[in-house]
């Protein structure tokens, strides 16, 4: 058997942290098996489901880089064959015509619940209360119909809808990947609708039957699923089809334990990235959001594909860190191809405007040493401040305490000697500061931050050496003649 899973988000919204995660398990799952992971947009809510909304979901998809094998199943494409397996039910006897009319089935909702509050008034026997409760319980439970084994219609013309015919008795079991052996009595199961009035199948009925049709071995989803599938697993039995093997993954929580929301980081999977995350870095923290392989706390797809296994999902939910999800991009935005990471961080560089080429091609430059210095995109580029400031800098109050009188006059010594470099790199650099340094007596505690207060206007940078490597000769001494011509013209005033 060849594996399928697929992952059928519903386009009312964007794709969310974990609808990311549950495509992330189901494509992990079928590429460990050399399988197919397949994708079906699940858009028969016709009021809700927007194309902006599949456009984005298809988007955020393939920037995670999680392709199905082929094109995505539109259900709302295959309501024909939904309803064709319907009505083949209805011929089988395991579905049949109900005549039950909804404002009915509501006003039997309605009462129930009004016996329900009625036995909770005080003053009442006891005997009285229970019976109460026993009528209550009997007009909310699962609804059976009375056309369930056949029957006249009321009328000719009369409407109606199409419902399975639920399981009469016993326990229903479902070994699930994750959750275990879970049972639930047939009484628990409702005679639930196939095809509406209209015609129009339902979404329990298009689920079945996609997935039958689209070879799925596997469904992987979140456990708030976990009670359709003892609606769903019926449709399989009254079709005779093979019942997939189910997975039902626990939701994800807040740090807080509490339910996720926007608070805690519950966004849209594309805002992540527009925040400066790398897909390799999401996918790798939302791997660890509830599954484990020993100790190891950070992998590659190759290594997850390897890896992965149902097993390793726990049964309790997640919890959404997103400190950890800063280090694990981290991690990424290190080990990122010098020339892929700059493509993706230049909108970051220019969202304030467009740079010029030669503060781009500084950066590109640095960027092999300053991968470090940021956990996203954004915080990266907000680390190259000190080479995209325009001349003259604007100084900050340390900066300024920096370039005292006697460190300008520093300045200009050590300006002289840089000036007089033949080799502008970061060895040579360093080697004439030093030297510098060892002539003079001076150290570079001395040297160093009335340089640093020049060179970066007390912006944070790294190692003054390849700070000036990486600006260049005439940007370099441009930046240190500023600032003794600014402290000459300061003289100057004063006199």
């Amino acid at each position: 058997m060849r594996v399928v899973t697929r992952f059928a988000p519903s386009p009312t919204g964007m794709l969310h942290i974990g609808g990311a995660r549950t495509a992330l398990f189901n494509y992990l799952f079928a590429k460990k098996y050399a399988g197919r992971f397949l994708l079906r947009i699940e858009d028969t809510d016709h009021e809700r489901s927007t194309p902006e909304a599949t456009a984005a979901i298809l988007d955020a998809m393939s920037w995670l880089g999680l392709d199905a094998d082929e094109p995505p199943v539109m259900q709302s494409a295959q309501a024909a064959r939904h309803a064709a397996v319907a009505h083949e039910m209805v011929a089988r006897g395991t579905a049949f015509r109900c005549y039950v009319s909804a404002e009915s089935l509501q006003a039997r909702r309605d009462l129930g619940e009004e016996k329900r509050l009625a036995a909770r008034e005080e003053g009442l026997s006891e005997a009285v209360r229970a019976s109460l409760l026993e009528e209550a319980g009997a007009l909310l439970a699962p609804f059976r119909s009375p056309w369930r084994d056949g029957g006249a219609p009321p009328a000719p013309d009369a409407p109606f809808v199409v419902r399975l015919r639920a399981p009469d008795g016993g326990d229903q079991t479902v070994e699930d990947g994750v959750q275990g052996t879970v049972k639930v009595h047939a009484s628990e199961i409702d005679d639930l609708i196939l095809l509406r009035t209209d015609g129009t199948p339902t979404y329990m009925l298009a689920v079945v039957v996609d997935d039958h049709d689209m070879g799925v071995t596997h469904v992987i989803r979140g456990d708030d699923h976990l009670r359709n599938t003892f609606r769903q697993i019926p449709i399989y039995k009254a079709m005779d089809w093979a019942v997939p093997a189910f997975s039902h993954l626990p939701m994800i929580h807040g740090n807080d334990g509490a339910k996720l929301s926007k608070r805690h980081g519950a966004l849209s999977t594309t805002v992540y990235r527009d925040l400066g995350y790398l897909p390799e870095g999401l996918k790798a923290y939302l791997l660890r959001l509830g599954w484990s392989h020993g100790d190891q706390e950070i992998f590659t797809e190759e290594e997850a594909i390897r890896l992965f296994d149902l097993s390793g999902i726990n049964k309790a939910p997640a919890r959404l860190d997103l400190e950890k999800l800063g280090t694990v991009n981290a991690h990424f935005m290190r080990l990122a191809d010098d020339d892929r990471l700059f493509a993706l961080l230049r909108p970051f560089l220019e969202a304030g405007g467009d740079l010029a080429e030669q503060p781009l091609a500084r950066i590109r430059k640095a960027l092999p040493f300053m991968k470090d210095r940021g956990a996203t995109l954004a915080e990266l580029a907000a680390a190259f401040g000190f080479i995209r400031a325009e001349r003259p800098l604007e100084l900050s109050k340390n900066a300024r305490k920096a370039l005292s009188e006697e460190g300008v006059d520093r300045l200009k010594a050590v300006s002289a000697e840089l000036s007089a470099l033949a080799d502008w790199s970061t060895a040579s650099i360093s080697e004439t500061i030093t030297t510098y340094c060892t002539a003079t007596g001076l150290s570079m505690g001395q040297i160093g931050p009335p340089l640093r207060a020049a060179l970066t206007g007390g912006l944070p940078a790294p190692d003054l050496a390849p700070v000036m490597d990486w600006l260049g000769r005439d940007e370099t001494l441009g930046r240190i003649g500023d600032q003794i011509q600014n402290r000459a013209g300061t003289s100057a005033s004063s006199n």
